[in-house]
């Protein structure tokens, strides 16, 4: 078992900052879970279906595993599980990098072009309900700025090949 390290005073979060960290952890899994549910009944997690979205806005529909991995936040590994399952469904495919053939690049095919099509106004309709509608266009807006900042100050100080982070 880890030794314990005390916690410097000062440090422990307030009353108002304890409130405010459970409702964001509360409030995120509840709309992960949401979430998740609609795109269930299409056969699809969130992850999946935010890898089909990334691939298809780039141009060709084809995209590096590595910047790939930096743009939706997962690990390579977990990354190259989950376009494997995509891949045996038919929806992507891997293959050498086109520029040099060193790297691993995600093709997005008609089928899953197809699936994304069918399931996109799903999953905007219940991004909208359960989150965008119940801040309203200000709250959202400022959610939006807040959680960048956070973003980009975490993939900040990780650097470089740091999981999450492209490369």
């Amino acid at each position: 078992m880890a030794q314990q390290r005390p916690v410097p005073p000062g440090t422990w979060l307030t009353d108002d900052e304890q409130q405010s960290w459970r409702a964001y952890l509360a409030a995120t899994r509840l709309i992960q879970d949401a979430l998740e549910e609609d795109l269930g009944g299409h056969g699809l997690t969130l992850g999946e279906y935010e890898i089909l979205a990334v691939v298809s806005e780039t141009e060709g529909r084809r995209i590096r595993m590595s910047v790939l991995a930096g743009s939706v936040v997962q690990s390579r590994s977990r990354l190259t599980h989950t376009a494997s399952r995509l891949e045996k469904r038919g929806l992507v495919r891997r293959r050498p990098a086109q520029d040099d053939g060193r790297g691993v690049e995600l093709w997005l095919t008609d089928a899953g072009a197809d699936l994304l099509d069918e399931v996109a106004p799903v999953h905007v309709a219940s991004v909208r309900h359960h989150l965008i509608d119940r801040l309203g266009p200000e709250g959202f807006r400022r959610l939006g700025t807040a959680m960048a900042h956070v973003r980009d100050s975490i993939t900040s100080e990780r650097g470089p090949g740091a999981p999450g982070r492209a490369t």
